[in-house]
């Protein structure tokens, strides 16, 4: 049986990444508090890579934000990849199936897709531009075109 439950905090706001095939994925980073002291009296935390996929990882990266206390549901699982300089690397990672909510906190700036957000205006300025057609012999000598 391969099953894990673990509840925490997200590190860093969720990015939404499209795969090929048109398939959705997130990682995050979940901070989960030990439930024991360790021997200065301070609890000791884990930072565990749980990856989303489909559904999924469209809502986690829709809903939370750095700091949201989510539960994860998953399978833990190995994989192994080689580096550029021939060094391989172990990952372990825990695969979410099931997400749950506990107490989500707004995204930081950001878009799904980990790119800046745009201001109403840069939306207004982009749209202008992309609606703006000046014809060819109108161009010649503008050193803009």
């Amino acid at each position: 049986m391969n099953q894990v439950a673990l509840v925490g905090r997200i590190t860093k706001d969720p990015i939404l990444r499209r795969i090929s095939e048109g398939r959705m994925q997130t990682s995050i980073i979940l901070a989960v508090n030990r439930n024991f002291k360790n021997q200065n009296g301070e609890v000791d935390t884990d930072f565990v890579l749980c990856t989303m996929w489909g559904k999924t990882a469209e809502n986690t990266a829709k809903h939370c934000g750095k700091g949201s206390l989510i539960g994860v549901g998953g399978r833990i699982q190995s994989r192994t990849y080689e580096r550029e300089d021939k060094s391989r690397v172990y990952v372990t990672e825990v695969i979410g199936e099931d997400i749950r909510f506990i107490s989500t906190k707004e995204r930081k700036n950001t878009n799904l897709y980990g790119e800046p957000a745009v201001t109403e205006q840069q939306q207004e300025e982009s749209n202008a531009k992309q609606h703006f057609n000046l014809p060819e012999r109108e161009k010649e000598g503008l050193p803009i075109f």
